[in-house]
């Protein structure tokens, strides 16, 4: 396995110190080991991988050296526009040094929605023409492939792909950890709401933990699932598959559990929400400041108001929530406001160590999903 600090001072002695990017489970000790020992002006968790390209852009035209931009593969559909319209060597040819976590590699058995993405990972890198390797787990032979992705980078102007295998790094822990002040832990909150939820309410819930947390909260009461939506993947588009679904039952409560990561890798989805006048539409964001299912570095949720966020984008009402007791008071007028209305609820990092999967495939939850909206037996 590499070791995290060895790979970081390779990089580093070669000039590479600029790190951006969304974090991934695959890297989480490499981008933990970044986040403890770069300054934080060097290392910006962006809001979407897509960012991370156009600031690692900037990074080069300011300094003439390349930055490097860590992500899971389920990521480089965000940073197809910016690599091949503003990084390419057609367009300006802007080198940067991306580090792509290979999630549902072949042979490798991975969550369903990472399958795809995993064998066609190297595929799609190709089709949009940027030269990989796969990076070693020996420290002298990751040394010589750097050397050799940085010379290419610099001699064709263009950026250049690592692939990481699971498994390639070494264990380190997070030391500098987001600290969360808030009493209330995650599936708490969820338990909470789902106490208070009106009858037929039809729930799209965001990537990651919460979705984990929602159907496990039906499994121990013995609650169907039927009118829950988990959104395995496509992290950040909850809010907007939930509109989807607003918009053509307006006479049915539907609600978007989302995550503070999610709601900010495409915020830009609360100025349609906002905009759309969905008097049916409650959007809750669970808000932890981490990524908290790929390590738990920080976001940047924390430092900003969601709600002033979500009422400049045209949501009429907006709540937050720091403790259990004024969760219990908000939800009753949240869920009985005219929509499109935002709850924030600050919660703690973390998860119980016992959480465990949902064990429907996502075809059956969506089949069974549609049968609820239908009004099936």
């Amino acid at each position: 396995m590499l070791d995290c600090k060895a790979f970081y001072e390779v990089l580093t002695g070669s000039g590479v110190d600029f790190f951006a990017g969304v974090p991934d489970s695959l890297l989480k000790d490499f981008c933990a080991f970044i986040t403890d020992n770069t300054p934080p002006e060097r290392n910006f968790i962006t809001a979407n991988e897509g960012a991370a390209v156009g600031l690692a852009a900037g990074h080069y035209l300011a300094t003439g050296k390349p930055a490097l931009v860590y992500m899971q593969n389920s990521g480089l559909g965000n940073t197809v526009n910016p690599l091949t319209s503003l990084a390419d060597p057609a367009v300006y040819g802007i080198p940067m040094l991306l580090v792509v976590g290979w999630r549902g590699e072949p042979g490798k058995k991975d969550e369903p929605q990472h399958v795809k993405m995993g064998e066609v990972t190297c595929g799609v890198i190709d089709a949009i023409d940027i030269p990989q390797a796969v990076l070693p787990d020996d420290i002298d032979a990751a040394r010589a492939v750097v050397a050799d992705a940085l010379a290419a980078m610099e001699r064709d102007q263009r950026p250049y792909a690592l692939v990481v295998k699971k498994g390639t790094f070494d264990k380190y822990k997070l030391i500098n950890k987001t600290v969360s002040p808030y009493e209330m832990a995650r599936e708490e909150a969820i338990a909470a709401i789902v106490d208070q939820l009106p009858a037929e309410t039809l729930i799209v819930s965001t990537t990651g933990k919460p979705s984990r947390e929602l159907f496990e909260i039906r499994e121990q009461r013995g609650q169907s699932h039927r009118t829950d939506f988990l959104t395995v993947g496509s992290m950040g588009h909850s809010s907007q598959i939930a509109l989807g679904v607003a918009l053509e039952h307006p006479d049915r409560p539907v609600m978007c559990l989302d995550g503070d990561g999610a709601a900010i890798m495409h915020m830009g989805g609360l100025a349609t929400i906002g905009t759309a006048g969905v008097k049916n539409y409650k959007h809750i964001v669970l808000n932890n400041g981490a990524h908290d299912s790929v390590g738990g570095q920080p976001t940047c949720a924390f430092a900003i108001d969601l709600t002033r966020v979500a009422e400049a984008c045209g949501y009429p009402k907006t709540w937050l929530a720091t403790t259990k007791a004024e969760l219990d008071a908000a939800l009753p007028e949240f869920f009985a406001a005219e929509g499109p209305v935002l709850l924030e609820v600050r919660v703690q990092i973390g998860a119980r160590a016992d959480l465990g999967r949902p064990t429907m495939t996502p075809r059956d939850l969506k089949i069974a999903f549609m049968g609820a909206i239908r009004g099936d037996a």
